[in-house]
């Protein structure tokens, strides 16, 4: 009698537990991305802020880079992939770039004291996802 009770007690947190909202897993989608190569050249230091994977969305910063910087990362598509570059107070030059799995999208050129450039690209929309009942065969 007292197995059956604990059986019993067992069976119904193993049932809670798969019911309630916080036992479920939630589906991870995994969203396609494409890799994206930042580049900074120049000299002397840049403050750098760059789009990357991010489920927050948030841009990454990296402050006083030492020049040349490089980075590739993936970007979801459908995103802007972007850098930009903040140069200090004592100036120089500065060029960013941006690359979309090897193809050179754009470039840009800061100058001088604070001189600021930015470089953007654009990647495609990932497109509907594919529903599982779409891939079921007909009959």
């Amino acid at each position: 009698m007292t197995a059956a009770v604990v059986l019993v007690a067992c069976g119904g947190l193993v049932l809670y537990g798969a019911l309630s909202p916080g036992g479920e897993e939630k589906e991870k989608r995994e969203v396609p991305t494409a890799s994206v190569t930042y580049e900074v050249t120049g000299t002397g230091t840049a403050d750098i802020t760059y789009q990357a994977r991010s489920e927050s969305g948030r841009a990454t910063v990296v402050k006083a880079a030492p020049l040349p910087w490089r980075t590739t990362v993936p970007v979801p598509l459908g995103r802007t992939p972007v850098v930009s570059i903040v140069l200090g107070e004592k100036g120089g030059q500065a060029r960013c770039a941006v690359a979309v799995r090897g193809r050179h999208l754009q470039s840009a050129t800061a100058s001088g004291g604070f001189g600021r450039a930015t470089c953007t690209g654009s990647l495609p929309d990932p497109g509907p996802s594919p529903d599982p009942a779409d891939a079921a065969p007909a009959g």
